[in-house]
């Protein structure tokens, strides 16, 4: 995030955060358990939420970037390949691993090899679990 904040503020560009989500598994083979989450707000609402709360403390950082927030029911590799049309720059992240191991993950991997705009892949670290 502090990569895609920074660059987003020196370029004066507005900062397009797009989050995807697939439905889980169980949710979609059990009758009836979608439509109850749909009315428990929704699925939508669930990811809309993490992706506002997870961006709060870079708006504070970064007031001078423009955000403007996606939120997309798909693969992720496709969502950010779509949205990627048109951008001066994609950030996806790469997690870091131990010392000697430098792999990316498939939607990494499908974005440097199918966008249309630069890609920066940025490691960063993930909690533990």
């Amino acid at each position: 995030m502090e990569f895609a904040f920074s660059a987003a503020a020196e370029r004066g560009a507005i900062l397009r955060a797009v989050h995807a989500w697939s439905v889980p598994t169980a949710l979609a083979w059990s009758p009836g358990s979608l439509y109850q989450v749909d009315e428990a707000n929704g699925l939508e609402q669930i990811n809309r939420e993490v992706l506002t709360e997870t961006l709060k403390p870079w708006r504070g950082k970064y007031p001078q970037v423009e955000v403007v927030e996606h939120f997309e029911i798909g693969s992720a590799s496709e969502v950010l390949l779509s949205d990627s049309v048109g951008a001066g720059l994609v950030v996806v992240g790469r997690r870091s691993h131990e010392a000697g191991l430098r792999r990316i993950g498939p939607v990494t991997h499908a974005v440097l090899h199918h966008a249309t705009a630069p890609v920066a892949v940025v490691p960063h670290d993930c909690p533990p679990g």
